[in-house]
């Protein structure tokens, strides 16, 4: 896989594996608590794309998602904002001088 299917692949696997299968009432109590942990490391490992602006710059200049993924994703307006500005100024001070 590429850079920009990380984020929608942890995305698919919170909403599916994770939270599907902690709201589901036939699993042991053991397999909950094993999927509360794997539910902890994923957003770990989650929150630390938020750190990085290469994760974010690709989704914006991939031209499936653009900002409509964070969208559809139902992050806050700020965010999106937040991501926008990102992809404009990283490209007026590193590309748009040249």
């Amino acid at each position: 896989p590429n850079l920009v299917m990380v984020i929608p692949a942890m995305d698919y696997i919170d909403e599916v594996f994770m939270t599907g299968m902690l709201d589901e009432e036939w699993f042991d109590l053991s397999i909950h608590a094993a999927i509360r942990l794997t539910k902890k490391t994923l957003n770990k490992y989650y929150s630390l794309t938020d750190t990085s602006d290469l994760y974010h710059i690709t989704m914006v200049l991939h031209p499936h998602h653009k900002l409509e993924y964070f969208r559809h994703a139902k992050w806050e307006a700020d965010w999106i904002k937040t991501v926008s500005d990102l992809v404009h100024n990283t490209y007026e001070t590193s590309y748009a001088s040249h």
